[in-house]
């Protein structure tokens, strides 16, 4: 579930601080120090997979943020719980498949084992996925 089906804009979220000193100047930072508190704005994609958000904060100023690095609030004011993404963290075929590993055959009988050509070719399409 993403951002989008728990958020729209004009929902309250609270800045996790902690996930992005690194990124923001020191005026940001004093200023979301002072109340994490902010109106989502806008939504922007981020590298075509991941939503963004631009926040206007409690001070009035407008700020871009990761959607990992703030937390949707309920109507009282409670954190909503994130849902973790199945298909990016825990995909079943690139777990079973992750040490799979294939050697060129040189025999005949190798080289006609169709067991020895179904592993070659998961081997080479785990590559393109």
């Amino acid at each position: 579930m993403s951002i989008l089906d728990k958020a729209q804009i004009g929902s309250f979220v609270k800045v996790n601080l902690e996930l992005l000193k690194d990124r923001l100047n020191k005026e940001i930072i004093e200023d979301i120090n002072i109340s994490s508190l902010g109106t989502i704005c806008d939504f922007r994609l981020t590298d075509g997979k991941g939503i963004g958000v631009i926040l206007k904060l409690s001070n009035g100023k407008k700020q871009w943020f990761f959607e990992d690095e703030i937390d949707i609030l309920d109507k009282n004011g409670n954190i909503i719980e994130k849902d973790i993404d199945k298909s990016e963290n825990n995909d079943f075929r690139l777990e079973v498949f992750k040490d799979l590993r294939y050697e060129n055959k040189n025999k005949i009988s190798e080289l006609i084992n169709p067991i020895n050509f179904i592993i070659w070719l998961i081997v080479s399409f785990r590559d393109i996925y």
